[in-house]
């Protein structure tokens, strides 16, 4: 089977060479395992923080703002670096980025695996970070290269249905390792995962670069780099402090805004831009990023409040609780890798539309939940969640990856990546804020008797109630029931301010994605060049 040289070819014809069309489902398994790895990670962490939290040898003593930053500093390096490490990957050639990337990823698991103290898992967490930043872009991207682009939205389907599935098989794995091993075990299980990922990887996937990438735009990235770490340390800090007009949350996060509009402005102007911000001018390309964003700030400030439903309120096991929620995965199993089929008949415009309302509805479920609620009504809810999400995240990756070519589809899995990161910690910093400041309102006027330096403890949090109220003994039991109630309470609240967020999600795709292709159009031309170009793109 040639390769077409021109963009004359015959319609259909193939640009991916033929051994590389051949394996491509290999490929891709191959690529969904990398990433179920990283994504996975993170879910299993959770899982764990009470156990790292507990003194050695069970943990390493942790304090609560130690645990915090063992999560965030792995949020704060893999978001800052996202988009540097998608144009690399275009620069240098994707395969050696992703091997780098899991390569970095596993070295730092086995060396988080067997920190001593709080400080060294710190850093060890930061390290898979920057790993995690190289293997995520690079995934999607050396999936744009593989498939020819007819089958390139049953691809993406099958990719975002693994990042579901890790999501939820995440508290799963990390209950089962913690009933049988010590804590490092859920890093250290990263290991043989990698090196089997590793092999696999250096034997199947081609590597791909752009052809013509022009000098590297060193102040661009610089710029993207600074703007992002400091954009999303506010957020961070801004979900500690369940507050987002501190000084020191303003600072950083309206510091990062401004010097990403310098990037903006610089990108605009260069000749050789790491982005080129004129995609943006393009409804449907904005309208996807955005959508992105938006549905991970309501789902991911969902789970932030759902971990507690699950396990302070209703008193269920992290492991438990990660059963709970393998509906929300099975749905995007299910639907994920079907939904072009339905985009083609309906057109994206309608499907993320639905799909956003329904995430909506279940967000908005919420609400109604009681203490008592039935357990087949929220796995019913979270099926719902999920068979949403599978209509909303494929379409929309297809478009942003769609809209550039393919030798610049790092960077398109780039800008998908950081916007579904800032996006969900944003989610979890607004609608943590609004959850603390609605719970501490509730539960005030029970901790009147205590005092003032319990009360102010006691008001934290639903776990910060419960751990003073047993601590002071029988005189404790009295704050356990008004604490239930204060955090319903203030559940419903965040739930129905996570599910207006998804509703503007739903306004967004309605106004801004394209409908349904007229029949018998052909579909969207590739961008011109990159029929000629694929020859260089995906040498076999």
């Amino acid at each position: 089977m040639s390769q077409p040289t021109s963009d004359s070819a015959a319609p259909g014809a193939p640009r991916v060479p033929e051994a590389v069309h051949r394996r491509r489902w290999a490929i891709l398994g191959v690529l969904m395992l990398s990433l179920l790895i990283v994504v996975l990670d993170n879910s299993i962490l959770n899982v764990a923080v009470k156990t790292i939290a507990s003194p050695a040898p069970t943990g390493i003593g942790a304090t609560q703002s130690e645990l915090e930053w063992a999560i965030n500093s792995y949020t704060l390096v893999f978001a800052g670096l996202l988009f540097t490490s998608g144009l690399l990957g275009d620069r240098l050639g994707r395969k050696k980025v992703l091997l780098f990337g899991i390569a970095v990823f596993g070295i730092a698991s086995a060396l988080a695996a067997q920190s001593g103290t709080p400080g060294e898992l710190i850093g060890f967490r930061a390290l898979m970070g920057i790993g995690a930043a190289f293997v995520m872009p690079a995934t999607l991207a050396v999936l744009m290269n593989v498939f020819e682009r007819d089958e390139q939205p049953k691809a993406i389907g099958i990719w975002a249905g693994s990042v579901g599935l890790a999501i939820a098989i995440g508290p799963i794995t990390g209950g089962l390792l913690l009933e049988h091993f010590w804590w490092g075990s859920i890093f250290l299980v990263n290991v043989p995962v990698v090196i089997v990922a590793l092999v696999l990887m250096a034997w199947l996937v081609p590597d791909s670069r752009d052809p013509r990438p022009g000098r590297i735009d060193l102040p661009g990235v610089l710029l993207s780099v600074l703007g992002l770490v400091l954009l999303v340390y506010g957020i961070i800090r801004g979900g500690e402090l369940a507050s987002l007009t501190d000084v020191t949350v303003l600072l950083p996060a309206l510091g990062g805004l401004a010097v990403l509009v310098a990037f903006v402005l610089y990108e605009r102007r260069t000749d050789h831009p790491a982005l080129d911000v004129s995609y943006f001018r393009k409804p449907a390309f904005s309208a996807a990023v955005a959508a992105i964003a938006l549905v991970f700030f309501a789902l991911m400030g969902v789970t932030f409040f759902s971990a507690f439903y699950l396990q302070s309120v209703r008193s269920y096991s992290a492991l438990e609780s990660g059963l709970l929620i393998l509906p929300l995965a099975v749905a995007q199993m299910i639907f994920a890798p079907r939904a072009r089929h339905v985009v083609d008949r309906f057109g994206a415009k309608a499907v993320c539309t639905v799909g956003m309302l329904a995430v909506a509805v279940g967000l908005a479920a919420f609400a109604f939940f009681g203490a008592g609620t039935p357990v087949w009504i929220m796995e019913v809810v979270f099926f719902v969640q999920g068979a949403g999400m599978a209509h909303i995240m494929p379409p929309v990756t297809v478009t942003v990856m769609q809209a550039l070519p393919r030798e610049k589809a790092g960077s398109g899995s780039a800008i998908n990546n950081t916007f579904r990161q800032v996006g969900g910690a944003l989610g979890v910093a607004v609608l943590g804020s609004v959850l603390s400041t609605t719970y501490r309102g509730e539960i005030d006027e029970h901790l009147a008797g205590l005092p003032a330096g319990l009360r102010e403890t006691a008001g934290e949090s639903i776990e910060a109630t419960l751990g003073v109220a047993a601590k002071i003994g029988p005189a404790g039991r009295d704050l356990v029931a008004p604490a239930y109630d204060a955090f319903l309470d203030a559940m419903h609240v965040t739930a129905l301010g996570s599910a207006a967020v998804a509703v503007l999600g739903a306004i967004v795709v309605a106004l801004f994605l394209p409908g349904r292709a007229p029949a018998g159009s052909a579909p969207d031309a590739a961008v011109p060049g990159a029929r000629a170009e694929a020859g260089e793109s995906v040498p076999s």
